[in-house]
């Protein structure tokens, strides 16, 4: 195997335990077994579980961030775009083993002392709230600032509500919950 293939096998096998046995409950050493290679090979990768901890969120929030813009891009009308965010994530909760957002999950085992993970976390969900705020500035005319970050900001606690409600119940109800519930907040809007 490639190096570079090599890298992407550590992060995705690490990760398929990270997201469905914790963080904390994943030792270094289930990685190496999981991944079938030597504790050299891993460590000549990366310095620390922390390390790939982090490549595993930075990953996860790509893949997310790619597959949510092109679900705004496919989809017709401003309203629809504003939407997409549901959509996706009800594929999401129909993929097999959903267990709710891998951020949160991991933020959930942090201690107080694992501020690299935090921040990393911070930044990823900053850039979500941020593309919500252009979906909303670029489909409602005559915003003001403080009424983008109101709408955006009430899709994205929308959202991570439905994320995290939907695996706590283990059904879809919270994602068409927060998705009719949406529309409220650019009822009066001027979409464009």
């Amino acid at each position: 195997m490639q190096r570079n293939e090599l890298h992407k096998h550590i992060i995705s096998s690490a990760g398929e335990l990270f997201y469905s046995q914790g963080y904390n409950s994943t030792g270094v050493n289930e990685i190496i077994k999981k991944c079938d290679i030597a504790k050299a090979t891993l460590y000549s990768h990366f310095k620390s579980k922390e390390d790939i901890c982090i490549a595993y969120l930075n990953q996860r929030h790509s893949v997310f961030m790619d597959s949510f813009k092109s679900y705004v891009e496919n989809r017709k009308g401003s309203r629809a775009k504003l939407l997409a965010i549901f959509d996706l994530l009800r594929d999401m909760y129909l993929e097999e083993n959903f267990q709710g957002c891998w951020a949160l999950k991991t933020l959930g085992e942090l201690s107080p002392d694992q501020t690299n993970i935090l921040t990393v976390i911070q930044q990823q969900k900053k850039e979500l709230l941020l593309y919500l705020g252009e979906i909303v500035g670029d489909t409602i005319s005559n915003l003001s600032k403080a009424e983008t970050e109101k709408i955006s900001g009430g899709l994205y606690l929308l959202y991570e509500s439905a994320v995290t409600e939907s695996h706590l119940f283990k059904n879809d109800w919270p994602i068409f919950m927060a998705k009719s519930i949406a529309p409220s907040l650019f009822i009066n809007a001027e979409l464009a």
